[in-house]
């Protein structure tokens, strides 16, 4: 493989590690409360303008601090979103689930415009030399954006296999009733889905906007990316959706290899209509909720 392509698939493992985090985010929401949450895209959004406003004055944090009460919030707006919309309407019709999700999508990005406006924005973080190994060249922050992707995903595997709260979403997960009536605190299981959920969301969005730049719709670009992610790995499974995100990434990367940039996010769209039409439950055929 020359070094031209290595470097492509390099960069797609760099953003596939970003959209994972965000399909995991994405499809945790659904494998439990059976809804997808088109609102997710706004909590990448508010994540990453929150950290803009805490690194800008007055705060002038520097970005490592600031990132600490922008995810602190970002966690609070996921755990309203429930208590006050989505958890009124549990046991209505998933329909109207769905369309709360996307009004509420609307209301905190131009939310976002009110407040920040509809501009480009960047943490202006000074230039840095990408580092190269073999002539393939990675920037310190697409480095932080892959470790915080591991050190994330290790966690929730940790979580996931090694606890009780962990077993707890399992069980949630394939029959929430049924484990409501076993005595498994649907309440502690609710929060624990949202906080992961809004600190994956937050996290990747701040390191997106530091790789790139942000804006009030970056969260809906990345929310298709994920849906996309989603789909390839079977909705409601963490670890398919990992690998979506992963597969994702390196798509669209090495389609800049035959297509122009411009249309690199044409990969995910069109991902997800081949996908719709041949294999709904996902391409690496993994069934079932959180695993």
């Amino acid at each position: 493989m020359s070094a031209y392509y290595l470097q492509l698939v390099v960069n797609g493992i760099v953003a596939g590690s970003v959209y994972a985090m965000f399909a995991v985010g994405l499809t945790m929401v659904y494998g439990v409360f059976k809804f997808i949450n088109f609102s997710h895209g706004e909590l990448i959004t508010w994540g990453a303008y929150l950290g803009l406003m805490f690194s800008s004055p007055p705060f002038s944090l520097p970005i490592y601090l600031a990132a600490v009460p922008a995810l602190g919030i970002t966690v609070l707006l996921g755990l309203a979103q429930d208590w006050f919309i989505y958890r009124p309407l549990r046991q209505s019709n998933p329909v109207a689930l769905l369309i709360a999700s996307i009004g509420l999508s609307y209301f905190m990005r131009n939310a976002i415009r009110l407040i920040w406006g509809s501009d480009f924005q960047t943490f202006n973080l000074p230039a840095a030399r990408g580092m190269s190994f073999g002539g393939i060249y990675i920037t310190p922050v697409q480095v932080m954006m892959v470790s915080a992707a591991v050190v994330f995903l290790t966690i929730l595997y940790l979580l996931f296999t090694r606890t009780i709260l962990g077993k707890s979403l399992r069980a949630a997960s394939d029959n929430m009733e049924l484990a409501d009536i076993m005595g498994i605190s649907m309440t502690r299981v609710t929060i624990t889905v949202w906080v992961l959920a809004s600190l994956f969301a937050a996290t990747g969005g701040i390191l997106l906007a530091m790789d790139t730049n942000m804006d009030p719709m970056m969260g809906m670009a990345s929310l298709i990316k994920a849906f996309a992610a989603v789909l390839i790995g079977g909705a409601g499974n963490v670890w398919g959706a990992l690998l979506g995100g992963m597969f994702i990434g390196v798509a669209e990367n090495l389609s800049v290899a035959v297509i122009s940039p411009g249309y690199k996010d044409f990969i995910s769209f069109a991902l997800i209509f081949i996908l719709l039409l041949v294999r709904p439950t996902g391409i690496f055929g993994i069934r079932g909720g959180v695993r």
